[in-house]
C-alpha cells in the first residue's frame, strides 16, 4: 500500500523460538537480534506500539523513527537491538556476557541469528571469543533452511549446524523449532548452565519463515507444497492443541486472547499512523557522542 519504508522481514512461522527461549530470560538479561527480529522483541517485553510506529517510520518508534523496521533497540528490557548486517549481533552479545562475568553478576546475553549469518567470520570469532573466556553466551540460531534465497544443503556440508558448536569445545544442540515446549526445555538448559558461569551453548532451533525474505520477494525458491507441508505444524496451533489436550485451558480463554493480541496491534498501528514524522533536524542526534558536533 505504499505505507512502510524500507524493507520489513517477517517472522511468521517462527514464533516457538521467540517465546521458548525469552521465556527463561529475566529483564536484565540481553538479547542480540536480526533484520527478522520483530518476535524476539515482543517476547523479550518490548512495546509494540513502539515497534510498529518504528516500523511506520514515526517519532514515536524505538529508534525515533530513524532506524526502520531492522533497527530497533530497547536497553530498558534488554534489548541490544535489531541489525541489518548478516551476522552483526554474534559479536554484541558478548559484550553484555563479558560485562556480567566482570562484574560478577548471573545476567545471561542471548544471540538469535540465521543460518546464513552461521557461516560469516563473525559467527567462528564470536563462538571463539565465548567458548575461550567461558561467557555467559547463548547463541541461538533460528535455522529457517534458507539463507536469503539459498537453501542450507547448498551452503552447508554438515546435516545440523549445531556440530560446530564441538569445534569450539561447547555444548551443542538441534531442536524442533516449531515446538516451543522443546525449545523451552532446552533453552532453560542452556540459559542455566550460562548463567552458573559454565560458558556459552550453540542451540540449532529447526524452524520454517511462511513468507519471502522480505515483503515483496518473489519466493520462487521454495514450492508451495513445501511451505503448505510446514504451515501443517503452525508452533501457535501445535501449542494450542497441546494446551487444550492437556485441559491446561478452555477454548474460550484462548478466544479471549486472541481478541486482547488483535486489539492490541491494531491500536500499535492506529497510533503509529497518527504520530508524526521525525524532525530532519534530530537526524543526526545519537549518531556522535558530543551531541553531533
Amino acid at each position: 500500500m505504499g505505507e512502510l519504508a524500507g524493507f520489513v522481514h517477517l517472522s511468521a512461522g517462527q514464533e516457538a523460538v521467540a517465546v521458548g527461549v525469552c521465556w527463561n530470560l529475566r529483564r536484565d538479561d540481553w538479547i542480540a537480534s536480526n533484520h527478522r527480529g520483530h518476535g524476539h522483541l515482543i517476547a523479550k517485553g518490548m512495546s509494540i506500539e513502539a515497534m510498529m510506529a518504528e516500523i511506520y517510520g514515526r517519532s514515536t518508534g524505538a529508534s525515533k523513527g530513524i532506524g526502520g523496521s531492522m533497527h530497533m533497540a530497547d536497553p530498558s528490557v534488554g534489548v541490544l537491538g535489531t541489525n541489518g548486517i548478516v551476522g552483526a549481533g554474534l559479536p554484541l552479545a558478548n559484550g553484555p556476557a563479558l560485562s556480567a562475568k566482570v562484574r560478577g553478576t548471573d545476567q545471561v546475553s542471548v544471540c538469535f541469528f540465521g543460518d546464513g549469518a552461521s557461516n560469516q567470520g563473525t559467527f567462528n570469532e564470536a563462538l571463539n571469543f565465548a567458548a575461550v573466556f567461558d561467557l555467559p553466551t547463548v547463541f541461538v540460531l533460528e535455522n529457517n533452511l534458507y539463507g536469503e534465497t539459498s537453501s542450507v544443503e547448498y551452503t552447508h556440508r554438515v546435516d545440523r549446524i549445531s556440530k560446530r558448536a564441538a569445534g569450539f569445545g561447547i555444548p551443542g544442540q538441534t531442536v524442533n523449532g516449531m515446538d516451543v515446549l522443546e525449545v523451552l526445555a532446552a533453552a532453560a538448559e542452556a540459559i542455566s548452565r550460562a548463567r552458573a558461569g559454565h560458558g556459552p551453548t550453540l542451540l540449532e532451533c529447526l524452524t520454517y519463515r511462511y513468507y519471502g525474505h522480505y515483503e515483496g520477494d518473489p519466493d520462487n525458491y521454495r514450492s508451495a507444497a513445501e511451505i503448505a507441508a510446514y504451515r501443517e505444524k503452525d508452533p501457535i496451533e501445535l501449542l494450542e492443541a497441546h494446551i487444550l489436550q492437556g485441559s491446561f485451558g478452555e477454548p474460550e480463554k484462548l478466544r479471549r486472547i486472541e481478541e486482547k493480541v488483535d486489539r492490541e496491534i491494531k491500536e500499535a498501528v492506529a497510533h503509529a499512523k497518527a504520530s508524526p514524522q521525525p524532525d530532519p533536524a534530530e537526524y543526526r542526534n545519537g549518531v556522535f557522542a558530543s551531541g553531533g558536533e
